[in-house]
Parts: structure tokens; C-alpha cells; sequence
């Protein structure tokens, strides 16, 4: 990838198929002069922003599950999704956590028009709808002590989930960095301290797009193609308490976002 800089200003191509190149010191305040440049231009119709919200969420629903190991296809996720059709050769299961998590996307959305913060009934109520392939489980702070194969770090017990993440909402919420540094620091932790039995990456890859929109942000799709990266991430923040990695990951997601909102915007302006 070829990033082009011209009077000190980074020009980076829109069409990214993978932003994670692009690392530099200021691109948080990249994203929000685009954030600005957004606000400045003519908005899109609801007609075009369901379209665009609509191809979004497949993407974003077959990405958080192929992370996870589900072996559905983007295609297959866009049947289930669009036609509520149980395919053929695969699992059940699969076919409930595609839907899973349409509809807690979707209840996210509701939360977010409500103007209603992030807290522990929050996030059950998400994981709730994530976990939709085991309702025992689902929207229920585990019981039991869990252990994690080939991680560096190991979830807390059972009897620490509630005032660890009481402790991270509140360190979230009271802490002055930028938002996006804020959101890659309670992901990680999130995902440290495990409160579900399973569903967590998923629940967690949620919560960063509640927080993002939030914020006056807009969502974003981890790709399964960067799985690799995304778990390092976690390396580098147990091993080295470095949050560096999270934070490039979803800046440079943010900022693909964005260049794709500014060109569909001028598009239709014109």
C-alpha cells in the first residue's frame, strides 16, 4: 500500500481493503477532522443510509462470527440474514448466532436512540441477543471459573466479574484520553476479565461500536482477515501493557469508514 504525503498531509487511498498499514502519531486527530469534514457535507438520504447500514451489518455479522469459528460464508450469512433461511450441511447453531447478532445490532441501535449509557444491564441485555445459540448462557454473568488455552492472561474468577467490570466502566467513563483510546482500554480489559461463559468477543466487538457511535463515531467491521492481528493485540496489552496495537486497529477501521462515508457523500452532493 502506497500512502501519498503532501503538505505534511497524509492522503490515504479510500478503497482500503486493509487499513492496518497505517500507523502514525496523529491519526486520531486525522479521524476527527474527517469526523468534521462529514458534518460539513450534504447528509444522505434514509433511503441510501438503510442501503448502506443494511450491506454493513452483513459484513459486520459474518466478520464477528468467522472470528469466532463459524464456518458460514459471507453469502450464506446474507441468506440467513435477508431470508431467515436454515441452510442445508450447516449446524443450527451457526444459523442462531448469525441471527444473534442481527438482532442484538439492531437492540444496540434502539439503546443508542434512547441516549442510554453503557452499564452491567446493558451489557447483558446485548449479550442476551449475541447468544442466541445457548439462551441457558445467554444475558448471565458466568458461574464458573474459566481458563483460556495458550493465553498469556486468564479471566478472573467468578465472584470478581461484576465489580471488575463496575471498576472498568467507571475508569472508562472518568478517563480524559481520546475516545478511541478510551474504547481499545475497555476492550481489552473486557475481554480480560471473560464475564460470559461465551459470546464475549462478540458481546466486546459490539460494545466497541456502542461506543463509537456513542461518541459521534461510526461503526466499524473487524475483519476475520485480521484475526491474527486483533489477537495479538491482546498479546502486546498482557504481555507488555501496551495498547498500541488495539488502538491503530480500530482507528485505522475508523478511518476506513470514514473516507468511505466522505466519497459516498461528495457522490451524492454533486
Amino acid at each position: 500500500m502506497v500512502i501519498i504525503i503532501k503538505d505534511n498531509n497524509y492522503l490515504i487511498p479510500i478503497d482500503l481493503d486493509n487499513p492496518l498499514d497505517l500507523i502514525n502519531v496523529n491519526l486520531l486527530d486525522l479521524i476527527d477532522q474527517k469526523i468534521q469534514i462529514i458534518k460539513s457535507l450534504k447528509p444522505l438520504s434514509d433511503e441510501l443510509k438503510q442501503k448502506i447500514f443494511n450491506e454493513f451489518l452483513e459484513e459486520y455479522v459474518y466478520n464477528t462470527n468467522a472470528i469466532e469459528n463459524s464456518p458460514l460464508t459471507l453469502e450464506q450469512t446474507k441468506l440467513v440474514l435477508n431470508n431467515d433461511e436454515i441452510l442445508d450441511n450447516i449446524d443450527y447453531e451457526f444459523y442462531l448466532d448469525a441471527i444473534g447478532n442481527k438482532q442484538a445490532f439492531l437492540y444496540m441501535n434502539e439503546l443508542l436512540n434512547d441516549n442510554l449509557e453503557i452499564d452491567l444491564k446493558t451489557i447483558k441485555h446485548l449479550h442476551y441477543f449475541v447468544l442466541q445459540s445457548n439462551k441457558m448462557n445467554a444475558g448471565i454473568f458466568r458461574k464458573l471459573p474459566v481458563s483460556i488455552l495458550n493465553a498469556s492472561h486468564q479471566p478472573v474468577q467468578p465472584y470478581l466479574i461484576e465489580p471488575k467490570l463496575e471498576q472498568l466502566l467507571e475508569q472508562y467513563f472518568n478517563s480524559s484520553d481520546h475516545i478511541i483510546k478510551k474504547i481499545a482500554k475497555f476492550h481489552l480489559e473486557f475481554e480480560s476479565i471473560h464475564p460470559f461463559i461465551d459470546g464475549n468477543g462478540r458481546t466486546g466487538r459490539l460494545l466497541i461500536n456502542y461506543q463509537l457511535i456513542k461518541n459521534g463515531y461510526y461503526p466499524i467491521d473487524i475483519k476475520f482477515v485480521n484475526r491474527d492481528l486483533y489477537y495479538q493485540a491482546f498479546d502486546d496489552y498482557h504481555k507488555k501493557n501496551d495498547l498500541t496495537t488495539m488502538t491503530n486497529l480500530i482507528a485505522n477501521y475508523e478511518l476506513l469508514r470514514l473516507n468511505f462515508y466522505i466519497r459516498i457523500l461528495k457522490e451524492n452532493s454533486l
